[in-house]
């Protein structure tokens, strides 16, 4: 008997147990692969805005440099490495775009302050645009609202130095493998509730 390579259905509700099966395979085997497409993309951000005094690449592994300094454990490490991951394919949300990222894999914590990095930037130049700078102040309440007040003071707005030692992103690679391949949406990394310290 030949081995399935393609579904038999052309309708998703038409398919069967074997067909499940074998796209579950594959899929497995695709998201294994998460971490490298994550970090190929990253090295695309070299090319990709202009304007600032380094390259949105730069910028990237200067904010997962500082944190790692303030020896930040690897969830903030690597989401400070991906938090503008979505700079060029959602420029308009690229914080939510990077936070459904790293959500199934880093502490819920960590992926709201990515989430939300967006509006607690706009202190620093709302202004300038005749909006808000304190529309961060909506989220008040949250528990995690110093965190990214924190996370964009300490890590993300001071990171666009041309002069700052800042490594290649081989650096963080077995950062990255590390954490997407850990098991998603597993309730032990999730840890909903928990606030871990930015700095230790």
């Amino acid at each position: 008997m030949n081995e399935m390579t393609t579904v038999s259905f052309t309708k998703m509700k038409h398919g069967t147990r074997d067909d499940y099966d074998l796209l579950g395979r594959h899929e497995a085997e695709y998201a294994a692969g998460t971490a490298d497409r994550l970090l190929a993309q990253l090295a695309k951000l070299g090319d990709g805005l202009s304007g600032y005094k380094v390259s949105r690449l730069e910028h990237s592994l200067q904010t997962a440099a500082r944190a790692e300094a303030d020896g930040a454990d690897i969830d903030w490490v690597v989401a400070a490495l991906l938090h503008d991951i979505g700079d060029e394919l959602a420029p308009h949300n690229h914080d939510s775009f990077a936070a459904d990222i790293i959500r199934p894999f880093v502490r819920d914590q960590v992926s709201w302050v990515v989430q939300h990095h967006g509006i607690f930037q706009m202190v620093y130049y709302a202004h300038h645009y005749d909006r808000d700078p304190e529309a961060r102040r909506k989220l008040a309440d949250h528990p995690c609202y110093q965190d990214a007040v924190d996370f964009c003071e300490r890590w993300d707005q001071s990171s666009f130095d041309p002069d700052y030692p800042t490594p290649p992103l081989e650096h963080f690679a077995s950062k990255v493998r590390e954490v997407f391949a850990r098991p998603a949406w597993d309730e032990s990394v999730l840890r909903k509730g928990l606030r871990e310290p930015l700095v230790s």
